[in-house]
């Protein structure tokens, strides 16, 4: 897919040359920052939890003492206008904020979203023994220290699992939740707090599930379990470390969550233009 970068001023977008095919690959080329992704919906006009996307950056910033070069207001024109660029279809989007100057690029790139196949039939995924450093904030250090670990994510792959003596904290990009009975288990501490994890847990609240904070081991018996990420949603898993979850399929309470959070992002989905 091809790759668009831009370096954010208060002025405009000015085009940054890159060779790179990947979000990833282009992230490791800037100098070390913050990072948030997602993706746009409603023909490039809304994005579930811009907001709360954009404070990953503004508020890490403020916190260490520097100031962004484009405030938010001024980057919510600048994401408006490059997001049209890949119409008809939406667009996978990774906003990078440097440390160094306090620059802001927006990666961007067409938004191919996942076959039905995904989350009719679920992912296989795998644990490594990897935590983030500061479990709170999305620092593209992150990116480029597990490098090696996200060449593992291939056809048969979908995800791998960060595991902290033998329990599962979260996905690599992604939030992890286990299901037990109507109960859902998911690490409240050492993990990045997603946008779309907030919304599943109260929608789980709203469905008659329970929430057990913990981390699951990763030898654990479940029902069902899942993960979710901004771009992709509620994803099925039916594999950990080739060990059936449950039956083995798709469960009931993660296909109730899935049309749940789907209704939700309809409804909830915020402008990019306020």
């Amino acid at each position: 897919m091809n790759i668009l970068a831009f370096k954010i001023t208060q002025a405009g977008s000015l085009p940054h040359q890159t060779q790179t095919r990947t979000l990833d690959e282009m992230t490791r080329e800037l100098p070390q920052g913050f990072y948030t992704t997602f993706s746009t919906l409603s023909n490039a006009t809304k994005v579930m939890g811009l907001h709360a996307h954009l404070q990953r950056l503004y508020v890490p910033a403020l916190e260490q003492g520097f100031v962004p070069t484009v405030d938010e207001s001024t980057l919510r024109i600048r994401i408006a206008g490059l997001a049209k660029m890949s119409l008809p279809k939406e667009s996978r989007i990774r906003l990078i904020l440097t440390k160094d100057e306090g620059i802001v690029y927006v990666v961007i790139q067409p938004f191919e979203p996942l076959s039905k196949s995904v989350y009719e039939n679920g992912v296989q995924v795998i644990g490594t023994e990897m935590a983030r450093q500061s479990p709170r904030v999305k620092d593209t250090g992150f990116i480029s220290s597990s490098a090696d670990q996200r060449k593992q994510v291939g056809r048969d792959v979908f995800e791998v699992l960060l595991v902290k003596n033998g329990k599962i904290l979260e996905g690599m990009t992604s939030n992890f939740y286990a299901i037990k009975g109507k109960t859902l288990i998911t690490a409240q501490s050492g993990v990045l707090l997603g946008v779309t994890r907030r919304a599943i847990l109260r929608l789980a609240r709203g469905e008659g599930m329970s929430i057990e904070y913990r981390a699951p081991t990763i030898d654990e018996q479940f029902d069902e379990a899942f993960l979710t990420s901004s771009s992709r949603g509620v994803v099925p898993i039916v594999l950990i470390d080739q060990r059936p979850v449950g039956q083995g399929k798709v469960g009931d309470w993660v296909k109730a969550l899935s049309t749940a959070y789907q209704a939700y992002v309809e409804e909830k989905s915020e402008c990019i233009l306020e």
